[in-house]
């Protein structure tokens, strides 16, 4: 996906306890619900070592593009 694709600092995958940042999507079932929030996936992170910033600004980006495709 674009929101995927796009990352620089996180990894697809599960941790199983390494020092790099990784991310898998996961789709539950709806088990509770907020009101006037939208459906979407979840996400499933592990934050490695990399500094705060630079991993907020891959998401910043990852979510900027999410939403230019969407847009689009």
């Amino acid at each position: 996906s674009v929101f995927f694709n796009g990352l620089e600092l996180f990894k697809m995958g599960a941790s199983w306890g390494g020092y790099e940042s990784l991310m898998v999507p996961a789709w539950p079932p709806p088990v509770r619900s907020c009101a006037g929030s939208e459906d979407g996936a979840l996400l499933r992170v592990h934050a490695g070592l990399e500094t705060v910033a630079d991993l907020i600004g891959d998401l910043e980006a990852a979510f900027a593009r999410l939403r230019s495709a969407r847009a689009a």
